[in-house]
């Protein structure tokens, strides 16, 4: 594969993972909504660390390391760091039964409404970066 190619795969996947987390908040999985955010955000992270220093990208889930390392985390809005704070728990604290539940809590039908919208918004925003 080449570069066109490997970051056409992350932006797919992204927008895919987008998809499902809408596909989640429809049938009112909200754990999932968050978990799902996280990963489109993930791999539009992968996809620009792809297009930018043209290498595999790290086996990481963190999304502040992962935009660190592709030198995109100070060109981030505070929004964006925000937002970027809030999903990174929604992947770890989702696989983890201790966590799972407290998580669950805090997540209802319109803050996962508000996330998706978020989380659309950024992807976008790193996209036009590409």
């Amino acid at each position: 594969m080449d570069k066109v190619e490997k970051v056409r795969y992350w932006v797919e996947i992204s927008d895919y993972d987008m998809e499902t987390s809408k596909t989640m908040l429809d049938g009112k999985r909200y754990l999932y909504v968050g978990f799902m955010c996280h990963q489109a955000v993930e791999k539009i992270l992968k996809a620009y660390f792809t297009s930018k220093i043209e290498q595999t990208p790290p086996y990481v889930h963190n999304l502040k390391r992962l935009a660190e390392e592709c030198e995109l985390l100070n060109k981030f809005s505070e929004e964006q760091l925000d937002l970027i704070e809030e999903l990174v728990p929604m992947n770890i604290e989702a696989r983890y039964p201790t966590y799972k539940e407290q998580l669950l809590k805090s997540l209802s039908e319109n803050r996962c409404k508000e996330l998706i919208i978020k989380t659309e918004t950024l992807c976008y925003w790193i996209k036009q970066q590409l």
